[in-house]
This record gives structure tokens, C-alpha cells and sequence, in this order.
């Protein structure tokens, strides 16, 4: 009889505590832009204001799982490239998500051009994302030369962190969808792709970096700046990054 109740409570204290206990994990959570960089802008709207918003309801949905939670800004300020993978160093973090909104120059393509992609770092010839790639560095790496910004990504390019990182961005953007899908039609699914994004490459542990959709097509703009719709967002990465995470416990006790 002793042993029913003590399992009772247990299970109680769980549910009741929204789940098991997760505080061995810490994620780190860049909204990217800020301060001086608006990131891409369209209909009136700026990328560093979604991502941010987008980022902050990603925190509580970690944290109600259990999940530590750092984010690199909680507000409208601008960090340079290596404070941003720094502080997921410094902290330790199992894992380095940066959340970004992405955007086209061609304005007759504006209307076409949509869809939800999650990035992870490796260099490729693919023309899209190579140009995603060059837009979202172009803040972040003035001063650099090219030399300095080859050795930066050639000395990461190879080891587990990238066949880590690729994992864990096919985990995000296949829950992103289901929860996207779940309830909104038509949400295009750009797919897990690799690309030299220079915000990835300091952080010694998986990360990528997630297109939430394209602030340049009206009708995913709208969606974009909706509560409810950033809410399936982030129930979708927070979920994505659970099941990656416990993957990774049962296979090395990550």
C-alpha cells in the first residue's frame, strides 16, 4: 500500500510540474538583428521585432517543459557576431538556436517566394542558400576580411557538431510544420538545408538557425505578426529540440 502511494505522488508531482525535470538542459535562444539592424523590412514591419517576439514565447514554452532558458537579447539592442555563440559557450548550453525571418530583393517575386527553412552550418553551392546565407551575414561580419572569415569557417566545418547540428535542425523544422500545419493550410515547408551562416560557427556545441517564414510575402507577413500563429512556432522548435535532446540522452547520456 505504501509503495501505490509513493508511486501516486510521483506521478502527481510530475503532471503537476508539467512534465520531468529538464534543468540539466540549457538552451540558448539568439533573436537575431537588433539595435541599428532592423533586419529585413517589408509592409512597415521589421524582422528584429518578430524574432524577438517569436523568441520570448520560445522561452516559456522551453521553460514549461522544463528547460533552462538564456537569451542572447530580451530586448531591441544589437550583439556582434561572437557575443552571440559566446555566451552559448559561457553558459553551456546543450544547444544554439538562432531565429531569424527571411526576405527576397526581387519584388516581382515577392508574392511566389514563401515558406518555413531551418539552417545548419556546412558550406554548399546551392544559390539559395547561399544568398539566405550572404544576407544575414552582411550585419554581423563587417570588419572581416575574407581571408579571416574562411579560416573562421573552415576550422568548424568538420566533426561531430555538424552531423549534430543537422539532427537537430531536421527535428525543429519537422515539428515546426506539424504544429504549423495542424492548424494553417498552404504553409510551405522549405526543408532542412545547410548553409555558411558565420552566426553558427562559434558555438562549439549543435546549433542552427531557423527561417521562421518570409517577411516579404504579404500573405506570410500577415500570419508572422499573429500571436496565435508565432505561438505554433514556437510550440513546434520548443518540441522539435525536446525530442532532439532526449535522443541524445538515451544515446550517450548527452
Amino acid at each position: 500500500m505504501k509503495k501505490i502511494v509513493f508511486y501516486l505522488v510521483a506521478l502527481i508531482l510530475v503532471v503537476g510540474c508539467g512534465g520531468p525535470d529538464r534543468s540539466d538542459s540549457l538552451v540558448v535562444i539568439d533573436a537575431g538583428h537588433g539595435g541599428h539592424d532592423s533586419g529585413a523590412i517589408a509592409g512597415g514591419q521589421q524582422e528584429k521585432d518578430l524574432v524577438l517576439q517569436i523568441t520570448k514565447k520560445l522561452k516559456k514554452e522551453l521553460k514549461r517543459k522544463g528547460y533552462r532558458v538564456y537569451l542572447t537579447r530580451g530586448n531591441d539592442r544589437f550583439l556582434k557576431l561572437g557575443q552571440r555563440t559566446r555566451i552559448a559557450d559561457k553558459k553551456d548550453a546543450k544547444v544554439f538556436i538562432s531565429i531569424h525571418a527571411n526576405a527576397i530583393s526581387d519584388r516581382n517575386r515577392f508574392e511566389v517566394v514563401e515558406g518555413v527553412e531551418t539552417y545548419f552550418l556546412q558550406k554548399t553551392r546551392d544559390e539559395r542558400s547561399q544568398r539566405v546565407a550572404a544576407r544575414e551575414n552582411a550585419s554581423v561580419l563587417i570588419g572581416t576580411d575574407q581571408l579571416s572569415r574562411d579560416v573562421i569557417i573552415d576550422a568548424v566545418l568538420n566533426g561531430p557538431k555538424i552531423i549534430q547540428s543537422h539532427k537537430l535542425a531536421i527535428d525543429v523544422q519537422n515539428n515546426i510544420m506539424k504544429n504549423l500545419n495542424s492548424k494553417y493550410s498552404g504553409v510551405k515547408n522549405g526543408g532542412v538545408r545547410p548553409a555558411p551562416f558565420y552566426v553558427l560557427v562559434g558555438a562549439s556545441r549543435p546549433s542552427i538557425l531557423v527561417e521562421v517564414g518570409y517577411i516579404t510575402n504579404s500573405k506570410e507577413r500577415k500570419r508572422l505578426f499573429t500571436s496565435g500563429y508565432q505561438d505554433k512556432i514556437a510550440k513546434g522548435i520548443a518540441e522539435g529540440v525536446g525530442r532532439y535532446i532526449d535522443n541524445r540522452k538515451k544515446e550517450v547520456g548527452f
